[in-house]
């Protein structure tokens, strides 16, 4: 099972959505919460039995659509067009994702705000913003370089 104080977490984040707090949203939820980077379908399903945790693919799949629809979760459309998740713990998702070409991780550069942000024409209403930038993490960078 995930950690305890990352099932807290969770916990806590899904009471603030108002959602059912069952065992399989927490431990998604802490799953996510628990990566360093954006995670696929098929990572989250292995690190769940790794944990000793299972759940079918099709409960998995509308746990985290509903992570997603609750604002606890966000997906990033990978360069290898799957979908991976990360857990959402400020509102809103209005930041840069960093895929490496290297390792295929997929990061969340939370620090780095797009500047069209502040340049929106008047009547926009903005509600989400993907930014993608491709290169080599740091671990990466190292091994590419050298």
């Amino acid at each position: 099972m995930a950690t305890e104080l990352m099932a807290q977490e969770a916990r806590a984040l899904l009471q603030q959505a108002q959602g059912r707090v069952t065992p399989t949203r927490v431990e998604v939820l802490s799953i996510l919460l628990g990566a360093k980077a954006a995670l696929s379908h098929q990572e989250i399903e292995q690190l769940a039995v790794q944990q000793g945790y299972s759940f079918d693919r099709v409960t998995l799949y509308r746990t985290l659509d509903w992570l997603v629809e609750q604002g606890v979760a966000h997906k990033v459309n990978s360069a290898d067009r799957a979908w991976r998740y990360n857990a959402q713990t400020e509102t809103p998702h209005q930041h840069a994702h960093f895929h490496c070409r290297q390792c295929e991780q997929v990061f969340c550069l939370e620090q780095l705000q797009p500047a069209l942000l502040v340049s929106l024409p008047a009547g926009y209403a903005l509600e989400q913003v993907e930014l993608n930038l491709h290169g080599y993490c740091p671990a990466c960078s190292i091994k590419h370089a050298g």
